[in-house]
């Protein structure tokens, strides 16, 4: 499969149409090697001492492991909304996607507090009934008060500009400069080769996915899924937030795919077998037109 054209794309449309954002959340994991357990399994076995380690639940919380799964899905989110940008976890936010980005993710944001503090108002019963659960393995001291536990949950989400090549505030020789830049650019180039990259991967998976969901033969028929639709959607969104340099080809992609599952639906698409062909041909009609995802 060959990626996107990116060649004409340069930093200065990017930086302009673009920002980064950096999304950390912290959970407690509530979990700790007992070394005095892990001795004696050693020992019993007749094993060279730490070649075993034996991890307790500090917890077993229904509060916690809600936390556990909503900071999951929460990043599930954040990257079905970015593309890829750097190995730190930085990832690339198109400006044209920012509200509907920042008003899912501090809905997030809040719901996550919510959780966090229903676990600290169940806490200190919930220690308790592992002292029963763990029995001789339970230690009152690998239990941090309240107030410390509060501090171990985060959601944080910065946004950072995209600094353009040409950015550089330092007292340098010119031709350091220009070498500096010549290396930046590359970085940039190489990185929306990289997101799009990705976009491409995604869209693929998924589109691919829904014309299998929507083919129907003599010995199968496809299960159609609302998720898959929605998730085309979000995708189609980002690439047209990304077509920084108005390519005409991606134009089309994007209108054609938007013109195939207009208004669809899973009710309707299982419902009506003469729309449910019409949309899987629109969806292979779209696909074709895509760069980089012929069939």
């Amino acid at each position: 499969m060959n990626a996107m054209n990116t060649t004409a794309i340069t930093a200065p449309s990017i930086s302009s149409a673009s920002m980064l954002v950096e999304l950390s959340i912290s959970v407690w994991t509530a979990r700790k090697k007992d070394r005095t357990v892990s001795d004696e399994v050693t020992a019993s076995k007749h094993a060279k001492s730490g070649v075993a380690n034996v991890t307790k639940k500090l917890l077993d919380c229904d509060e916690l492991i809600a936390i556990q799964k909503f900071a999951s899905n929460a990043r599930t989110s954040h990257y079905a909304s970015t593309l890829p940008w750097s190995d730190s976890g930085i990832r690339l936010l198109p400006t044209a996607r920012y509200f509907d980005y920042h008003n899912q993710m501090t809905g997030l944001q809040a719901e996550f507090e919510r959780l966090v503090e229903a676990f600290l108002a169940a806490y200190n019963w919930e220690v308790m009934d592992a002292q029963v659960s763990l029995g001789d393995m339970f230690d009152r001291g690998e239990y941090p008060t309240v107030d410390t536990l509060r501090s171990k949950f985060a959601f944080r989400l910065n946004y950072i500009p995209v600094p353009d090549v040409g950015d550089w505030r330092v007292d340098m020789e010119r031709e350091a400069q220009d070498t500096l830049r010549e290396q930046y650019q590359s970085f940039y180039e190489n990185q929306m080769g990289r997101a799009m990259g990705d976009l491409n991967e995604r869209l693929r998976e998924q589109l691919e996915r829904m014309v299998a969901q929507l083919e129907v033969s003599e010995t199968r028929k496809g299960k159609v899924f609302q998720s898959t639709i929605d998730n085309i959607g979000n995708l189609i969104d980002l690439l047209g937030a990304t077509n920084y340099t108005n390519d005409p080809q991606l134009a089309l992609a994007e209108a054609k795919l938007r013109a195939s599952l207009y208004g669809a639906s899973k009710d309707d698409l299982v419902k009506n077998p003469d729309y449910r062909e019409a949309t899987r041909k629109s969806v292979e009609e779209a696909i074709a037109a895509l760069p980089g995802l012929d069939m």
